[in-house]
């Protein structure tokens, strides 16, 4: 059963707009009060303008543990979606709570936070850490700062769960996101004279087809890795920009591609094959216009997850959540990143990722009681393993 006070922390998170183009620092103002209310102390490392926070703090300070709950604050959008009610209304509503961040991943937040007095009084031998972080929408790059900040005060935490929507089934894998923008330089022309040019978008056009190519090569040749929808790496282009009009031979394009990796692949080797197909490409380019040529910039590197069902976190988790069960998730998530920090890590979150970013996202009720009981029953562990 969900108490008020949950439902109401929620509630109140779902209400701030946390579009991650937006501030997010309403919210982590709004928690730093909360817990100083219970003389817990807050650490804030922002980004560079100042206009994003996150949020680190620890229940039990002077326990020789911890556990951390991580969360991200940001949102996506909604623009041009078809909502049937305001998406920052928070409507309770036939056993759900409405609203962009319902399900990812605000409720998770609002629960964790009613239940600081109780990590607080609890005679658990670990602290628990609120770990809540900017832009994860973006790329992870809140979540970065987080952890150099933890590393630079010598903060050593022994578990981390990710409250992700997991419908409350512990998850031990995830793949990974690496995203990129290619730019072409070539030579611009009159359409009647293509010899004396190089055409920016045929070049392009050439380098898409061999991403595609290595998309075929995962999809016929990579070991495959049961238990995702898609079992193996992908590649993909998402935009496509160039030319100015039809009789020009166009100087400039540009296109933004992925890949997103299985736990057990190499999604820095992916992308640098990716390069050295440029770089063949690039000297009959330079042939005719020697400023011709291909950049290449990283919108955001995530990490693939791969925790173990076997991990003192993982056996927590399924505990907690009462749940024999762990699954692997589509979605990227910052485990990979706390897993590389050393933190063994577990995904575990009301919720489905199926409403997550749609209209009229929701996540039940029924859920966010699991949740609170999770909490709960964290507050009373007396072992971790």
């Amino acid at each position: 059963m969900l108490s008020p006070h949950a439902l109401e922390l929620a509630q109140t998170l779902v209400r701030l707009n946390t579009v991650s183009h937006n501030s997010n620092l309403p919210l982590i103002h709004f928690i730093r009060d909360e817990l100083h209310k219970l003389g817990v102390k807050s650490r804030l490392t922002y980004n560079a303008d100042k206009t994003k926070a996150n949020l680190f703090a620890t229940l039990g300070e002077g326990k020789p543990a911890g556990v951390i709950l991580s969360g991200h604050t940001d949102t996506v959008p909604w623009d041009g979606q078809a909502w049937t009610m305001d998406p920052l209304s928070a409507l309770v509503k036939d056993g759900r709570l409405y609203g962009r961040g319902s399900a990812d991943m605000k409720s998770f937040i609002g629960i964790a936070l009613s239940h600081a007095n109780a990590f607080l009084e609890s005679d658990a031998p670990f602290a628990v850490h609120f770990a809540f972080s900017y832009d994860e929408e973006v790329g992870c790059f809140g979540v970065k700062e987080l952890l150099a900040d933890m590393r630079d005060a010598g903060i050593k935490p022994v578990a981390c769960i990710v409250g992700e929507p997991t419908s409350m089934v512990p998850a031990i894998a995830h793949k990974g996101v690496y995203r990129y923008k290619c730019c072409v330089r070539g030579k611009e022309a009159h359409s009647s004279l293509t010899p004396q040019s190089v055409n920016a978008i045929e070049m392009a056009a050439r380098l898409v087809g061999k991403l595609r190519d290595m998309a075929e090569g995962f999809e016929k040749s990579e070991p495959r890795y049961e238990g995702f929808d898609v079992p193996f790496s992908t590649a993909s282009v998402g935009q496509f920009h160039g030319g100015i009009a039809d009789n020009v031979v166009p100087r400039d394009a540009e296109f933004r591609y992925e890949f997103r990796d299985l736990p057990t692949a190499d999604a820095a080797a992916m992308q640098a094959s990716f390069v050295a197909q440029a770089r063949e490409l690039e000297p009959a380019m330079k042939a005719v216009a020697p400023e011709a040529g291909f950049s290449f910039e990283t919108i955001c590197e995530v990490p693939s997850f791969l925790g173990s069902e076997t991990d003192a976190v993982t056996r927590l988790a399924q505990r907690l959540a009462g749940e024999r069960r762990v699954t692997q998730v589509a979605f990227g998530t910052e485990a990979g990143l706390f897993k590389q920090s050393g933190i063994p890590t577990v995904v575990c979150g009301p919720g489905s990722i199926v409403q997550a970013h749609q209209p009229d996202e929701y996540v039940s009720l029924e859920q966010l009681g699991r949740c609170e009981a999770f909490m709960r029953d964290l507050a009373a562990v007396r072992e971790i393993g």
